[in-house]
């Protein structure tokens, strides 16, 4: 019988030199909050789409699943990104770097051809500090890549890698040239 705390996926356990992936997609129901605060305008299906991923979030139970004995380290992105990757850095005494282009990526409501007008820097404050993804972001040793991606395949959940984990504490964010970019976001805060 296997001890189930072994298999745990915790927070504590990331690495330097570890990959930073994360499921699915991110910002999408942020940007339905902020159609909802008037902040933002959004196409009818692509507003639908956007409202389905903050009214009916998909649970990444099998992907979890999948990721024990592969991943380090692993939360539940519910307070954004920059959050609760706080949360794993801090408690595995680590820092980490994005990769802002894989970032931007992450926004399943900027994918069709007309991109919706959102510029860069919305796109990446929607991904980086929106909350109530519930998607997962998680760690796993460089080595681990095609496990990984077999994990993806079996659970049917998309996952990319965005960044890799740091010995120096801190969350970076760097654009495509590498150079690391002035940006200051937070946790979603539900209470605000």
């Amino acid at each position: 019988m296997v001890d189930g705390r072994s298999q745990a996926l915790l927070r504590s356990g990331a690495r330097p030199g570890d990959d930073l992936y994360v499921s699915g997609t991110l910002g999408d129901a942020r940007l339905a909050l902020e159609v909802f605060r008037g902040t933002q305008s959004l196409p009818g299906p692509a507003f639908e789409a956007a409202r389905a991923r903050m009214e009916c979030p998909t649970p990444r139970v099998a992907l979890g699943q999948a990721l024990r004995g592969i991943a380090s380290a692993a939360a539940d992105i519910s307070d954004g990104l920059v959050g609760d990757l706080g949360h794993i850095l801090r408690r595995s005494g680590v820092g980490a770097s994005i990769d802002a282009e894989r970032a931007l990526g992450l926004l399943a409501a900027r994918s069709g051809p007309e991109r919706l007008g959102l510029d860069d820097d919305t796109v990446l404050g929607l991904v980086l500090a929106g909350g109530d993804d519930y998607e997962l972001v998680f760690t796993a040793p460089a080595a681990a890549r095609e496990a990984v991606q077999a994990a993806s395949r079996s659970s049917q959940t998309q996952v990319t890698r965005i960044g890799r984990i740091e010995k120096q504490p801190g969350l970076r964010l760097l654009d495509a040239r590498g150079q690391l970019m002035d940006r200051r976001d937070e946790s979603f805060d539900h209470f605000k």
